[in-house]
């Protein structure tokens, strides 16, 4: 049996991320609520509080475009 592999848009994982403060705090519930498996919305939780999560607050396009040219730097070295 193949598992499915589901992707969201990245205006489905923005407001995942705000509706999380809506229930306290509470991503289990919050994970329920959506239908959405509670380690998935854990990690987008995640990434939105590092500033790497599109379309939350946190996110800044200069740190991540600065952040994959040090990637890519790394690779080179």
């Amino acid at each position: 049996m193949v598992k499915k592999i589901r992707t969201y848009s990245t205006e489905f994982k923005a407001e995942a991320v705000k509706k999380i403060s809506d229930n306290n705090g509470n991503i289990s519930a919050t994970a329920k609520q959506l239908g959405i498996a509670m380690q998935t919305l854990s990690n987008w939780h995640n990434k939105a509080n590092q500033g790497k999560l599109v379309g939350t607050e946190q996110y800044d396009p200069d740190l991540m475009t600065a952040l994959q040219e040090i990637k890519q730097l790394k690779r080179q070295l």
